[in-house]
């Protein structure tokens, strides 16, 4: 394998600009997401149209993530394939103040799902740009989840307090979302040369450790699945209210965006399988706990230590993942997306069943595959 050498000052500089594309997507995205529900239901749409909402928004984007990835690995390029996912991303939701049907909002929002194919060229190049990959995942997953923050709350005052139309909430985070493109013109990628391989080959050529994490990360997923969709239903029945819940969701937004960059550096210090064994470990106590939660304050306690379980995990399951990627980084990362993301989907389904028969059954659930992935992980050779 070819050596490329890495000029950390302009590597730094893509990740920001990179990091404030998503920021500013971010924004947009998150004012969408949580009245896409509302909206949907408005236009006629029952359950079973979120629930399918939910399974085309998980399932069509780990496609078309792990397509982008490879495809960028066999052209040799990247950058394209992030501006067009960005720019996809944003056509789809200004039509979506167009539609006059929930049929049409599932349309659009698959569309929509076809602008993941950004993902993981986005972050082959992050992984492409530094040798502190904890760090520079950390600092794009910060501006990540700044842009979530920021776009919650400007619904909860755009909704709450200024009374406004789906429609114009909107067509305000479409015309948000539409300045992240601007940053990706000062976007350097650094130059690979474009690969032979199929998608079918390059994934079985992918590193053996790659594909054991990948599977490691699943099985973590199967009960880390976006908990805390679970959690702002209980805070919601438990408090009655709905601005609390999302008060507690920004909370838990705010302690991630604090937390992911210094636990980035400290996986580049002493290795991203410690910081991950420390998230996985503190997630358990989190579900065992909430197994017999009983006060608001436990609430509060509970959306601030899930915020250090994402910090700890979620950027460094993506760097340690490009540690392993060799040469192929899109293919690599794409097919890590890909794994995931159709895990999720599974994962929600069972935590859905469970969750109908109470919420213990579901917690007891979570912990028990949090304890086998703990068990998984001891596993995984790093160097």
């Amino acid at each position: 394998m070819v050596k490329v050498k890495i000029d950390e000052k302009k590597g730094n500089k893509n990740i920001k600009l990179l990091g404030g594309s998503s920021l500013l997507n971010d924004i947009g995205g998150e004012m969408i997401t949580p009245i896409l529900p509302f909206y949907i239901l408005a236009l006629g749409g029952t359950g079973v149209a979120i629930g399918a909402l939910s399974g085309l928004r998980e399932g069509l984007s780990s496609l078309f993530k792990l397509f982008g990835g490879w495809i960028s690995d066999r052209i040799g390029k990247r950058r394209g394939f992030v501006f067009a996912g960005y720019l996809i991303s944003i056509i789809s939701r200004f039509f979506l103040i167009l539609a006059k049907t929930w049929q049409a909002v599932l349309g659009l929002i698959s569309i929509e799902r076809f602008g993941k194919l950004r993902d993981a060229p986005r972050d082959a190049i992050i992984a492409q740009s530094t040798k502190k990959r904890g760090r520079g995942f950390g600092i794009h997953q910060a501006f990540d989840a700044v842009g979530g923050i920021i776009g919650i709350l400007l619904v909860i005052f755009l909704f709450w307090k200024l009374g406004l139309d789906f429609k114009i909430i909107i067509l305000i985070a479409a015309l948000i979302s539409s300045l992240s493109l601007i940053p990706l013109f000062f976007v350097r990628e650094p130059k690979i040369k474009p690969a032979k391989e199929g998608l079918f080959k390059g994934i079985k050529k992918l590193d053996k450790r790659l594909k054991y994490f990948i599977f490691v990360a699943a099985v973590f997923t199967l009960a880390n699945f976006g908990l805390y969709m679970f959690m702002i239903l209980l805070a919601k029945d438990f408090t009655g209210s709905i601005l609390t819940s999302l008060i507690l969701y920004a909370v838990f937004n705010f302690i991630f965006a604090l937390f992911v960059i210094p636990f980035g550096k400290l996986s580049d210090k002493i290795g991203r399988k410690k910081v991950l064994f420390m998230g996985y470990a503190l997630f358990l106590f989190l579900a065992l706990s909430f197994i017999f939660f009983s006060s608001l304050i436990y609430l509060v306690i509970a959306f601030v230590a899930y915020g250090l379980v994402y910090a700890m995990t979620m950027s460094n399951q993506r760097a340690l993942a490009s540690d392993f990627s060799g040469k192929m980084k899109g293919t690599a990362m794409g097919f890590f997306h890909f794994v995931i993301g159709l895990v999720n989907i599974l994962a929600g389904i069972i935590a859905g069943i469970l969750w109908d028969i109470n919420y213990q059954t579901m917690f007891v659930y979570v912990s028990v595959i949090a304890f086998i992935s703990i068990i998984l992980l001891m596993f995984v050779r790093e160097k």
